[in-house]
């Protein structure tokens, strides 16, 4: 393959995409540096200027994941201010859009491959950054008296485990046809946020 000349963050960036599509296609059996250079047209040592090792690659994939999970999530919920609900219905449905345009590295960020976590700073600030924000909508929820008032942090946990099970359960062609003949994807993960929001 031809090598490509990268300059600034371009080399990190395609190396990260490299990984990402190793990984849905391979698995990480099948993930090692020496194939990210490969797929990314560059030469074996290329890697090592930004992944000391393979779990490196993985904490910067799911970074960046986490990154755009959390810029897409924050627009969904800053896009209304007044209305606790709306951010809570359009934030759910903000996570599933970001998983249907980025299956692949969706599943890599909540796959547990990534092993000592703690040992990667910027992965652990914004994977906590995202799930702050999750608390945030609920408390103001919360606030707004439409969801039950118990442990901010306990009840964003159930939410978000609520949304992400229907989501992976859709990624997975899991979810009965008998259910998506007569709705979309979309009306369901709605559907179990209105079981969160008190009547």
């Amino acid at each position: 393959m031809p090598r490509k000349n990268y300059h600034h963050g371009d080399l990190k960036n395609a190396l990260i995409k490299a990984g990402v599509e190793i990984l849905s296609q391979e698995g990480i059996e099948g993930l090692s540096l020496r194939k990210v250079a490969q797929r990314a047209g560059v030469s074996h040592s290329a890697p090592y200027s930004h992944f000391p090792d393979k779990q490196s690659l993985i904490a910067a994939i799911s970074t960046e994941g986490f990154n755009q999970l959390y810029a897409e999530l924050d627009a969904a919920v800053l896009a209304y201010p007044k209305s606790p609900k709306k951010q809570l219905q359009q934030g759910a449905l903000a996570y599933l859009q970001f998983a249907l345009n980025n299956t692949d590295t969706f599943k890599i960020m909540f796959s547990g491959v990534l092993e000592k976590e703690k040992k990667y700073p910027a992965f652990m600030e914004i994977s906590h950054k995202t799930f702050q924000r999750v608390v945030d909508v609920v408390r103001a929820c919360q606030e707004s008296g439409i969801i039950r008032n118990t442990s901010p942090e306990m009840m964003a946990v159930a939410a978000w485990g609520q949304v992400h099970g229907i989501v992976s359960l859709a990624l997975e062609g899991q979810i009965s046809h008998t259910v998506l003949d007569g709705h979309t994807i979309q009306e369901v993960v709605s559907f179990a946020v209105e079981q969160i929001l008190l009547d």
